[in-house]
């Protein structure tokens, strides 16, 4: 596209150049030069009528003479530039008006009124009695409820061509302006539409290549302008895409590494008798949490997949989410102990029916509080309660903890992330369980916040819908 688009378009142009000065030239020429002849036939018909209804019959009547008539005639000759004959019935010639350098026979041979036709007119050279071809119209003169003679009127068509191109000078200039304003518009073309799409090209020409990194310049605020515009934005998605996918795979690595780094030197240890027999058992718990830390990870990335395939199906049924909390949260009595921490449930009277799918709201609720049980201090309280607005459930997880940080509030979703608090804190997480949270909520529709202040604590809450 890089010249074969310009250089079509110059191609156009010019055709588009010859096809209007042909058009001009020849077909316009020719409609021209035959409404002229109609015009001019019209006209030396209506004059020829006149004169042979009006005036004529008075030289049959011998009221006026033939010097009288011949008058006449050549005051007719003078306005239309024509030659006028005035016949008898059978094409005798009574008197004329010719014009300069032609002849009038004495007899019309072979004279035929009916030989005008219905067309009012003929164009020939009259029986050969004029060397280029003339307009003949032909009235006829009558007395008495008889014709007496012929008004013959010849306009050369050579006076009509004259003037044809004389009229179509001003077409000619108007082409020609037409054409300069084209090539303003061919110029309009390269600058607005087809150097922009060259850049297009090139920008996915580049994005082809791997390169990312190239920008398109956005100039315009129309379609072109959008189209690079969002050409420019999915360059930088994808670029943030490699960049994630990157991180992702430098992530699950680390975290697939460290612990079996730390299983294959405990179990080498324990193989060549560098650990004493003894201590196996304190170095088969350390390989059991190893264990667990990668099977937690697995699971999370799972977990992760399956809400990444736009085919996901959830299996939605209507149970009671208290019950469900009241479950989950008997589920970290030994952790809670351990820690002195007690779970506090604000629940409402009866029973709550949600239409959910069971399986994720309960991975929801256990990710929830199991970080807020991870990052509260001892001797405290992880508070959880139900509330209900507009036919809407809500869940609220909140702990009395270290907090999140201000700035990494919008980072806390993000696949793998920990902040650097928790790194000193917890060594087994996987930095998914968030991001879990977050996909199984959005998967159902509706919506999960977070207020945190760091020293003070936070608080998770999210939506379901109350069943029917």
């Amino acid at each position: 596209m890089k010249s074969n688009l310009h250089l079509k378009f110059i191609i156009l142009y010019i055709i588009f150049g010859f096809l209007s000065i042909f058009t001009v030239s020849i077909l316009t020429s020719q409609l021209l030069l035959n409404k002229l002849k109609q015009n001019s036939s019209h006209n030396m018909y209506r004059e020829a009528s006149l004169m042979a209804s009006d005036y004529l019959p008075s030289y049959f009547s011998e009221k006026v003479s033939s010097w009288s008539v011949q008058s006449q005639l050549k005051a007719m000759q003078l306005y239309l530039n024509a030659s006028l004959w005035f016949v008898e019935a059978d094409g005798t010639l009574i008197v004329s008006a010719p014009l300069d350098n032609t002849t009038v026979p004495e007899k019309i041979e072979n004279f035929d009124p009916a030989e005008i036709g219905s067309n009012q007119f003929i164009i020939s050279n009259y029986h050969d009695y004029f060397q280029n071809e003339v307009i003949t119209v032909m009235a006829p003169v009558t007395q008495g409820f008889s014709t007496k003679g012929y008004l013959l009127i010849h306009k050369p068509v050579s006076d009509l061509v004259e003037t044809c191109h004389s009229l179509i000078l001003p077409v000619y200039i108007t082409t020609a302006a037409i054409f300069v304003l084209s090539f303003i518009f061919l110029i309009g073309f390269q600058f607005f539409i087809y150097r922009p799409l060259r850049q297009i090209t090139e920008a996915a020409t580049q994005y082809a290549s791997g390169n990312l990194t190239y920008e398109i310049p956005v100039t315009t605020h129309d379609e072109i302008g959008y189209l690079s515009a969002s050409l420019n934005y999915m360059s930088a998605q994808l670029r943030d895409m490699k960049e994630y996918q990157k991180k992702i795979v430098a992530n699950v690595s680390h975290d697939f590494r460290s612990p079996l780094t730390s299983i294959k030197g405990y179990v080498e240890a324990m193989a060549d008798g560098t650990i004493p027999s003894e201590l196996h058992q304190k170095y088969w718990n350390i390989i059991l949490f190893e264990t667990e830390r990668l099977t937690d990870l697995t699971q999370d990335l799972l977990t992760l997949n399956e809400f990444d395939k736009n085919e996901l199906i959830l299996d939605k049924t209507e149970f009671d989410l208290q019950q469900m909390i009241k479950n989950t949260a008997a589920s970290f009595e030994g952790t809670c102990t351990s820690k002195r921490i007690s779970i506090e449930l604000l629940l409402l009277p009866g029973t709550v029916t949600v239409y959910a799918d069971r399986r994720k709201i309960q991975q929801v609720l256990y990710n929830l509080i199991d970080n807020a049980i991870k990052f509260s201090t001892n001797d405290s309280t992880v508070t959880i309660e139900i509330t209900e607005r507009n036919e809407k459930i809500f869940t609220s997880v909140k702990d009395t903890g270290i907090g999140i940080p201000r700035k990494e509030l919008n980072k806390i979703w993000e696949r793998f992330y920990k902040s650097d608090l928790s790194r000193g804190r917890d060594k087994k997480g996987t930095g998914l369980g968030l991001a879990i949270v977050k996909e199984a909520i959005q998967a159902h529709d509706e919506h999960i916040n977070v207020i945190s202040t760091e020293g003070v604590g936070t608080e998770f809450i999210f939506s379901l819908s109350k069943a029917e």
